[in-house]
């Protein structure tokens, strides 16, 4: 465990009130979410061993040691299972002893806006996008990668992506415009490993069917590719046969990759207007293939902020990751 996994455990640990901790408190100390700690205590017998005759049980700081154990051990990479036998087996030994009550500090008010520690603005965003922010801002690979996987897990990748991931990579992308260039690092380290859990989390790809068969592809000078990786994985998960081929491919590549593979859709993403090439877009759609009287073409879906504006003719637009989603696992025949 690292100097810093262990340091952060102390804290958590140190201060804990007398009459112990809310759920909520102990996911803040912890850097996870409310329905992790929950989970963890519903699934793996993590929860506190008090209990108050009030509704809302409390953590002593034994619990709470308990809880950073958990943390340690699934930041490793340990099955969270395994991790909750050693996590229960192994009490730590430092963890501190309950303290007097102290006199209850003033209620402080909240700012108007919450940050994640370094100046980072979420606004009323999810615990788990404070947690992550505060991870990338570290440069801590260690607890990105665990609270990137826990919030996948918790919510699927769909909800993480629109809820957690998208809106701490629009803060890092804000901070980044607004200081002259700094922090280019963080956005870079952040969605590093955004894509290596998408990876981590998504099943082995699906065979192929006859027909069904999803393209998905930047169009060419288009670089940006986590958006089709959190798509890919989530058709992945789906049991949706997928060909992602990533950034900026090459026309004649395109349209080599859609004849060789006869995919029901094709999903062009791109970011900005300057790359969204709407000619492109309709050839795409133009394409057929098989024999006479039975020639199929592909459903061809624009993706991204760079189609925004007029219509495509002959294709068809997805606002978000959800609707494509739904889309593409429809046009996939079982």
């Amino acid at each position: 465990m690292s100097e810093r996994t262990e340091n952060a455990g102390r804290g958590a640990v140190e201060d804990v009130p007398q009459g112990g901790l809310t759920t909520g408190e102990v996911a803040r100390r912890l850097g996870v979410a409310p329905t992790t700690v929950r989970t963890w205590d519903s699934r793996y017998g993590l929860g506190p061993e008090l209990h108050t005759g009030g509704r809302h049980r409390r953590w002593a700081p034994a619990d709470v040691a308990r809880l950073e154990r958990m943390c340690a051990l699934t930041a490793t990479g340990l099955a969270p299972a395994e991790a909750a036998r050693l996590a229960r087996t192994e009490e730590p030994s430092a963890a501190a002893p309950a303290r007097p009550a102290r006199a209850a500090a003033p209620p402080r008010r909240a700012p108007a806006r919450a940050r994640a520690g370094s100046g980072l603005s979420l606004g009323d965003a999810r615990q788990e996008c404070k947690g992550i922010a505060r991870a990338a801002l570290r440069l801590d690979a260690t607890a990105l990668e665990r609270l990137l996987l826990d919030a996948m897990r918790e919510h699927g990748l769909v909800a993480a992506w629109t809820e957690v991931i998208v809106p701490t990579l629009q803060a890092v992308g804000r901070k980044w415009e607004s200081s002259g260039e700094r922090y280019v690092e963080v956005e870079h380290f952040l969605s590093w490993h955004v894509s290596g859990a998408l990876r981590r989390s998504t099943p082995d790809s699906v065979p192929d069917r006859p027909g069904a068969t999803t393209v998905l592809a930047c169009v060419p000078g288009e670089n940006h590719t986590l958006a089709l990786e959190v798509l890919a994985a989530a058709l992945t998960e789906r049991g949706v046969p997928v060909r992602m081929f990533g950034g900026a491919l090459p026309v004649e590549s395109l349209i080599a990759a859609v004849r060789r593979t006869g995919p029901a859709a094709v999903a062009l993403w791109a970011q900005s207007r300057s790359t969204a090439s709407r000619p492109l877009a309709q050839h795409v759609a133009a394409m057929e293939w098989g024999v006479r009287g039975a020639r199929r073409s592909p459903y061809v879906l624009t993706l991204g902020p760079g189609w925004s504006g007029r219509p495509v003719p002959g294709t068809a637009r997805a606002t978000g990751l959800a609707e494509a989603v739904t889309t593409l696992e429809t046009l996939a025949p079982r």
